[in-house]
């Protein structure tokens, strides 16, 4: 099992930012992410397979159709 560390999340019992770690199985393990935090001993599982994991959304791969306007290109004479 692979164990990293979350980057800015926090801790929902405790409040302590970047104590947060996540154990993440390999190939043959179990199918199983357990969260905890180092500071408190907070334990959260999340036994979702990972195939019906959902990714979560983004600003990055957050799509609003409203936003993006299809414009047609225009010819500029430079003189």
């Amino acid at each position: 099992m692979k164990v990293r560390f979350i980057a800015g999340i926090v801790c929902p019992k405790c409040g302590a930012q970047d104590s947060v770690r996540i154990h993440i199985p390999e190939q043959g393990e179990v199918d199983e992410q357990l969260r905890d935090c180092v500071t408190c001993g907070h334990e959260e599982r999340m036994g979702q397979s990972a195939s019906t994991r959902q990714e979560m959304i983004t600003r990055v791969n957050h799509k609003e159709s409203a936003a993006v306007q299809e414009v047609e290109p225009q010819v500029l004479k430079l003189q």
